[in-house]
C-alpha cells in the first residue's frame, strides 16, 4: 500500500475544519502533508487550549478529541481565532454526531472564543445532524478524489500552514 494514499479511517474533527477552510488542504493532510508543526498560528493555538478552561478534561473518542462536555451532553470547542467561522460550527456539529453515534443524546455545543470573550451557540436537532452527515460525506468524497481540489484564491490562504505548498515557487 502507497503511504501517501488515503485510508477509510474515520473522520475527526481537524478533518471537517480543513474540509471547511479549503478542501485541499484536506486532501493534502489525508496524503501525510503536515506542515502544522512548524506554524506559529498552530502553536499559538495549542497555548490557547493549554491555558483556558485549565480545569476542564479533554474527552477522547480516537478518531477525534473534543475540547470538554458537560452535563447533559453540552459540548464546548475552544478555538484561539479572533473571528468565528462556519468551519468551527461544523467542527462542534460533527463532534454531536459522533457522540450520538455511541448512543448519548446530545442536547447542542457551545464554541468559546476567549480571546474575544465571546461564545456562540451550535444547536444540534435534524437539520444539524443532515448538515453533519452531508458534511461527512463531502469530506470523504475529496479524500477519496485522485487529484487535488483547487487551490482557493491567494488571499483567502493567508494564515494557513499549506500556503508554501500551495503557492510557493
Amino acid at each position: 500500500m502507497n503511504p501517501h494514499e488515503p485510508t477509510a479511517d474515520p473522520l475527526g474533527g481537524v478533518h471537517i475544519k480543513y474540509l471547511r477552510h479549503c478542501p485541499r488542504q484536506l486532501w493534502l493532510y489525508m496524503r501525510g502533508y503536515r506542515p502544522e508543526a512548524n506554524s506559529d498560528l498552530v502553536a499559538f493555538g495549542e497555548v490557547v487550549d493549554a491555558t483556558t478552561f485549565t480545569r476542564r478534561r479533554h474527552v477522547d473518542l480516537g478518531e477525534a478529541r473534543i475540547d470538554w462536555v458537560t452535563a447533559g451532553a453540552v459540548i464546548h470547542e475552544t478555538k484561539s481565532s479572533r473571528t468565528p467561522s462556519p468551519a468551527h460550527e461544523a467542527q462542534v456539529r460533527h463532534y454531536c454526531l459522533l457522540l450520538e453515534r455511541r448512543g448519548i443524546n446530545i442536547r447542542g455545543g457551545i464554541l468559546h472564543y476567549p480571546l474575544i470573550r465571546r461564545t456562540t451557540d451550535v444547536p444540534w436537532n435534524d437539520d444539524a445532524r443532515t448538515q453533519a452527515e452531508d458534511t461527512e460525506t463531502e469530506a470523504h468524497t475529496v479524500i477519496a478524489a485522485p487529484t487535488p481540489p483547487e487551490r482557493l484564491t491567494r488571499s483567502k490562504c493567508r494564515g494557513c500552514s499549506y500556503l508554501d505548498y500551495c503557492w510557493g515557487n
